[in-house]
């Protein structure tokens, strides 16, 4: 951990934390701005010009950003004509110099632009809150979506995981940053700082995030942790105000209960698998006794997918909250090892995370969240996910080539055992990742 965190500083003080002041304000137009940035070679002058097209981008109003983005998307797109001359000509002539040339000629001149941007102090932060920016225009200008990309093309490398560090989150941390779990916490409100301490301070509890040098008091995402006897199947049951602490030395489960991701700009750059893997490492030198790892997971799509099966009276039965424990877990069985989208890959978005990342549907719970998002969102249901270290990476192969599921002989059973349904529908739209 010491290590990780030494070169997080040093990384961190390489890029720089701090703002270059621009010196005054230029009073070009902010795409003029960008295309003098693009010819600059002096290095100072670069920084001064990154440094003061933030400065206005940040004053602008929502209609001059969508003027930018959109001056982003035509003006700085490649040129399909070149790219195809160049092409041609390399398949012709494959030398090193036709290879470079259409190598220059496919990236799109935003990408340099993204680059130049990138090398001011504090330029990380800058892009990431601009791509906030940019995702919420997509609803109305989806055209835009060759610019955003190009953000995920270079988001990716920049936070690429060699650059990321992990630590751990506790009691001690500083207030700002306790502050920001509060309000990060996307899966089980924190709901007062009683909340909160009832999630670090137990000895028998963990939280772990990840952060980026360029960025090191804001988390990327964390995942709050539980150590337990035997695996849970209530949330409630987890989080319970008036609960014995387990002595850590005493715990063989380690329960991923929340995993939360924090900034809304990094959206398609995935943390969670590498965090994952990190804490099991991490858990596991720490308490060698631990030898199971799951999750204690949400079906947010669930209730929805129920609504599609028009006419089925036992779907409306669980629907409504009147289903038995048997007749709600064998829908839920059904709906994660059944409900596809288009592609093959399973309907649920918090699914496809974690089979994704190798894991295994272990269980299924009724009555497991009843709060009102977990009665709206699964009729109370919640799933385990098992991470079996020795077959991890066996499982991800499988669910990567093959969308193949691998899901525990209970599970399969449960979904077995709902009998008479109606053929899975398919869904009428592409669900967005959440976790």
């Amino acid at each position: 951990m010491a290590r990780t965190r030494f070169l997080g500083d040093l990384l961190s003080n390489l890029y720089g934390r701090g703002r270059w002041s621009a010196n005054g304000t230029d009073r070009r137009p902010i795409e003029e701005m960008c295309m003098a940035l693009l010819s600059t070679v002096g290095e100072v002058a670069g920084l001064r010009l990154a440094s003061a097209i933030f400065d206005k981008y940040r004053a602008m109003s929502r209609d001059e950003k969508l003027a930018f983005f959109t001056f982003l998307n035509e003006e700085l797109d490649v040129d399909a004509a070149t790219v195809a001359g160049l092409a041609q000509a390399y398949g012709e002539v494959p030398t090193t110099e036709n290879f470079a040339a259409l190598v220059r000629a496919a990236e799109p001149g935003r990408q340099e632009l993204f680059r130049r941007l990138h090398q001011a102090p504090g330029a990380t932060a800058e892009l990431v809150a601009a791509r906030v920016d940019l995702l919420e225009m997509l609803k109305e200008r989806p055209d835009l979506r060759r610019t955003d990309m190009d953000f995920v093309h270079l988001l990716r490398s920049w936070f690429n995981r060699g650059f990321l560090r992990i630590e751990q989150i506790d009691w001690n941390t500083s207030a700002e940053l306790l502050e920001k779990v509060v309000a990060y916490e996307a899966v089980h409100e924190i709901h007062d700082w009683d909340d909160l301490r009832r999630r670090l301070h137990p000895a028998d509890r963990r939280c772990f995030a990840f952060f980026h040098p360029t960025m090191p008091d804001e988390p990327l995402i964390f995942v709050e942790v539980a150590l337990t006897k035997g695996v849970p199947g209530s949330i409630q049951a987890l989080l319970e105000v008036e609960r014995e602490e387990l002595p850590p030395e005493e715990a063989n489960t380690a329960v991923f209960y929340s995993i939360s991701n924090c900034q809304k700009g990094l959206k398609g750059v995935s943390f969670g698998n590498f965090l994952i893997k990190q804490v099991v490492t991490e858990l596991s030198q720490e308490l060698p006794k631990l030898d199971t790892f799951v999750t204690l997971s949400p079906l947010p799509g669930f209730n929805r997918w129920l609504e599609t099966l028009k006419g089925d009276a036992k779907a409306e039965t669980v629907l409504a909250g009147a289903a038995t424990d048997a007749e709600a877990e064998a829908f839920a069985a059904r709906y994660l090892l059944e409900a596809k989208r288009p592609d093959g890959y399973p309907r649920d978005p918090v699914a496809r995370f974690h089979l994704g990342n190798g894991a295994m549907v272990h269980d299924v719970h009724s009555g497991a969240d009843t709060s009102a998002n977990g009665m709206a969102q699964s009729s109370g249901v919640m799933v385990n996910y098992l991470y079996d270290r020795a077959q991890t990476e066996k499982r991800h192969e499988s669910f990567t080539a093959d969308k193949s599921i691998a899901a525990s002989r209970a599970v399969r059973s449960r979904a077995r055992s709902e009998k008479g349904a109606p053929t899975v529908p398919a869904p009428a739209e592409t669900e967005t990742e959440t976790e």
